[in-house]
């Protein structure tokens, strides 16, 4: 899948380790990753936030880096786009409740037959997560790989 351009959706307190470490392998191999947010910029940051198993019952959360974002949100259209990445973290509690985040993923899924590359990672667009949008439009189909 060389030389694919590749769409990240991303927010505040994007967990800091699904955001950077893709970006740059996906680069590294030769895509091109536009990250973008809902209400940002090119050149704009977002938070990170990094999670951690210290000895706890949970995970304890710290503030991460400041993730620089190449493209605008207000750009991104579906038909430019090869695949989607959804890193975890706090973030996507946020883009799951922003209807223009929602259309956009429905566009792009859509768009290839339901066969576009989809990564969403950790706590992100899990179908537990969506089942709130399960009675209108299904965003994630389950798919068994045998």
């Amino acid at each position: 899948m060389a030389g694919k351009r590749i769409l990240m959706l991303a927010g505040d307190f994007v967990e800091d380790y699904e955001i950077m470490v893709p970006f740059q392998m996906l680069l590294m191999v030769g895509h091109k990753v536009d990250v973008v947010s809902p209400g940002k910029k090119a050149g704009e940051q977002v938070a990170t936030a990094i999670h951690d198993f210290e000895g706890h019952q949970t995970y304890t959360e710290k503030r991460g880096h400041n993730f620089t974002l190449n493209a605008t949100y207000a750009g991104a259209k579906a038909e430019d786009y090869d695949a989607l990445v959804i890193p975890g973290g706090r973030a996507p509690e946020q883009l799951s409740t922003d209807e223009s985040v929602l259309d956009l993923i429905r566009a792009l899924l859509s768009r290839l037959t339901n066969r576009l590359p989809l990564s969403a990672m950790a706590r992100s667009f899990s179908p537990q997560r969506m089942s709130f949008q399960a009675a209108r439009s299904p965003l994630i189909r389950p798919v068994v790989l045998k």
